[in-house]
């Protein structure tokens, strides 16, 4: 598929009505609030992946383990979703490709959605997921894209701060940083984004804080201290409002000594490497070769 046809279906879905208005977020929460969706995994997933699940807390937690060999180290993967929408085949299909071809386990984390969870309890949550990966599989990766992206970089500054951890490697794919998306950049983007919008993003933002201030690093990591954090490889697309804030990430991390990988993909939209296109191919084999080149902790 190309990437025209990705930013034409997303317009033909209007998979943008729950993000161009707050009145559309409201309603799409109480529609996710009444109507849970499933979050299992596809029933026809890669053959060379074996799925277990376990609740180590009070959410489920799949494993997704290679065949053959002996894995090494594990990725935490955040999914993303707006924090009010579940997983997705692609997300799963991801991880799989991510165990397979990386070599290694991932976990994936089916967190509490809007209403009902928040930044504080789940970025925490990852954490100790990231801590107890570290002690069974001796090293672990942070990923995650969009919502999940953001999750994914929160956790990596609380480890730091909290645990004094260091990951070898964290990969984000169109991640959300500042949630109060108040960038004046994002207006110019705006009009060329067929999915997101900033009207719904403040509304889901708002319940995804909880008691936290918008501009806690547990809820927009934009705002943190990026030193001491290890790589970081990180994809968003030029037509995606999320853009402005990658490179706001980009600039800061630069300034902080740390390794940050931004690949822009010019035309794309959010969460390119997620689509069905050559694009999103090339992405996933880059993300592919970070986490299995990501080094164990001396």
């Amino acid at each position: 598929m190309s990437s025209r046809l990705v930013s034409g279906y997303v317009r033909v879905r209007r998979m943008n009505r729950p993000y161009v208005t707050a009145e559309g977020a409201r309603d799409h929460l109480r529609e996710r609030t009444l109507r849970p969706q499933p979050y299992g995994p596809p029933r026809r997933l890669r053959a060379d992946v074996t799925v277990s699940v376990r609740r180590p807390h009070e959410w489920p937690v799949y494993t997704l383990t290679p065949n053959g060999g002996r894995p090494r180290g594990c990725v935490v993967y955040a999914h993303g979703g707006g924090w009010v929408n579940e997983i997705v085949s692609q997300h799963w299909r991801l991880a799989a490709q991510i165990a397979a071809e990386a070599e290694t386990t991932v976990l994936l984390p089916i967190y509490p959605l809007i209403p009902y969870g928040t930044a504080g309890e789940v970025v925490g949550r990852v954490a100790d997921l990231v801590l107890a990966g570290r002690e069974e599989h001796g090293t672990a990766c942070l990923a995650g894209d969009s919502a999940g992206g953001q999750i994914a970089l929160s956790t990596a500054v609380f480890l730091r701060d909290r645990h004094q951890v260091t990951l070898p490697r964290t990969v984000l794919i169109s991640p959300a940083l500042d949630l109060t998306f108040a960038n004046p950049r994002i207006d110019a983007v705006q009009p060329s984004d067929p999915w997101l919008g900033r009207a719904g993003g403040r509304v889901f933002a708002e319940h995804w804080r909880g008691d936290l201030p918008i501009t806690d690093p547990r809820v927009s990591p934009l705002n943190a201290d990026l030193r001491g954090l290890g790589p970081v490889t990180m994809f968003c697309g030029t037509r995606d409002i999320l853009n402005p804030d990658a490179h706001l990430l980009a600039g800061k991390a630069a300034e902080a000594g740390i390794d940050l990988e931004f690949h822009e993909a010019p035309g794309l939209v959010h969460v390119y490497p997620l689509t069905p296109t050559p694009e999103g191919k090339a992405a996933r084999a880059v993300i592919v070769d970070r986490l299995r080149a990501a080094p164990a902790p001396a």
